[in-house]
């Protein structure tokens, strides 16, 4: 979710606006440039994060507990503010890591078997191991069934350290990148699985039936963004009745999005030229209506270069970046710290089986799944990269951050469990985005070997 730089088509639309506004000179476009810059949404993320641990911990930490929990009327559905957030906005963000994984199989890392292997192993090692650890300090405890929290990594923070590194090799990223998103798969499969509560079949049902008129509108081309958005309402609706989490429904939804362009760049560079010789036609001839109709064919091929994954996710990602994460981690990173915490946590099963599942189980079940891997001749490491680069790499994964909490939320009832799950997840994230920064700049620094 870490963008790079501003958007192709964002920053042709802004060089063109800033031609003829001041505004767009002065405010759109350094604004733009900034919050593209590498790192600024993690930041965000993080400033969010100590935000809601100073208010937790402040003379008005009262009212932080009570802020998420006032209760908010929308359509005729009502639910504490905790919930708008947690089951609708972050299925906004779901809905966006949805389109991104079906990008990365489509026509990404994923899409090739043999080169997805390495991320894909690596990925399902660092959540088997971690879940394996965290099972076996909660054995037979009330607390066993958080087993999913050291399971997940925050692709925003753990891609936003790697971007502080000098000379990191852009495989060793894509690595990363591609492991995320394997990551996140596996998460997205265990809370569609194991954290879901009684199920409603026929609201179930109800969401089937939609999702079909949703692909019967796209196959016929029938609908605009206005129409799909309320049949996704209606989905979303659906599913948060029916029992699975309402944030599956946002998954779902962008799995569905045609990730391919219906006219090729090659297309539009053959058919541009002919409706601008038919444009300046209709002008020299004066031909008012003929010339706004070729305007809009042309419109409509533009549109179209464009897949409805990429205006979507364009158009959503700033968005969820620098307000849904961030009230999110505003939301649920509060932890209110006593004079006993620190003590009950080294006591806590639920705190050491978090910490040592993302900060042990993370690196060893990356690096172990991804070694064996390559022994087995199943796939190789990029030349570029060295192994000591796939373990820091592993290290870093273990920043698990906003979907460990996410899992967390879910998994406990209980206030001193799932505090102490959010106290090791924020810990053991500081630990391992440090010391994964070190170790892979330490490994970066050393001459890397002839591809």
């Amino acid at each position: 979710m870490e963008a790079m730089t501003v958007p192709a088509r964002t920053l042709g639309e802004l060089k063109l606006d800033v031609r003829q506004s001041l505004i767009a000179r002065t405010v759109k476009m350094p604004i733009q440039e900034f919050i593209h810059t590498q790192g600024v949404s993690s930041a965000f993320l993080l400033a969010a994060a100590v935000a809601a641990l100073v208010w937790a911990n402040s003379p008005w930490k009262a009212s932080y507990y009570h802020a998420w929990h006032i209760e908010l009327k929308l359509s005729g559905l009502r639910l504490p503010v905790h919930a708008w957030i947690n089951d609708a906005m972050m299925a906004l963000f779901f809905f966006l890591m949805g389109m991104e994984i079906k990008q990365e199989i489509v026509k990404g890392e994923l899409s090739d078997l043999r080169r997805a292997l390495l991320p894909i192993a690596g990925g399902l090692g660092g959540m088997v191991v971690p879940a394996l650890i965290y099972a076996a300090f909660n054995r037979g405890l009330p607390s066993a069934h958080g087993w999913g929290i050291p399971m997940a990594t925050d692709i925003a923070f753990s891609l936003g350290v790697l971007a502080l590194i000098k000379g990191v090799p852009s495989e060793l990223k894509v690595f990363l990148l591609s492991l995320a998103i394997a990551d996140d798969i596996g998460a997205i499969a265990v809370i569609a699985f194991f954290y879901t509560s009684t199920l409603q079949w026929h609201y179930l049902v109800i969401a089937g039936l939609i999702i079909v008129i949703i692909l019967l509108c796209r196959k016929i081309g029938f609908g605009r963004q206005v129409f799909f958005a309320v049949l996704g309402f209606g989905v979303w609706l659906a599913v948060l009745r029916s029992g699975v989490h309402a944030t599956i429904a946002g998954v779902v939804l962008g799995l569905m999005m045609p990730v391919t362009s219906s006219v090729s760049l090659e297309d539009f560079s053959e058919l541009a030229q002919e409706t601008a010789t038919e444009f300046r036609e209709a002008l020299a001839a004066g031909d008012t209506a003929r010339a706004n109709r070729v305007l809009g064919a042309m419109e409509y091929l533009v549109q179209r270069t464009e897949s409805p994954a990429d205006r979507v996710t364009r158009k959503l990602h700033d968005w969820i970046a620098f307000l849904v994460l961030p009230l999110f981690a505003l939301a649920n990173a509060g932890v209110t710290f006593s004079g006993s915490t620190w003590g009950s946590l080294l006591h806590s099963p639920v705190a050491w089986g978090v910490v040592l599942g993302l900060l042990i189980g993370k690196p060893v079940g990356i690096l172990g799944a991804s070694w064996l891997t390559v022994r087995l001749g199943l796939t190789r490491l990029p030349g570029s990269v060295k192994w000591q680069q796939i373990a820091g790499v592993g290290v870093l994964a273990g920043i698990g951050f906003t979907v460990s909490l996410f899992i967390g939320d879910l998994a406990f009832d209980d206030q001193a469990h799932l505090d102490a799950a959010k106290t090791a997840v924020l810990l053991a994230s500081l630990v391992a985005g440090i010391l994964g920064f070190f170790l892979i700049k330490h490994a970066t620094a050393e001459p890397q070997p002839k591809g």
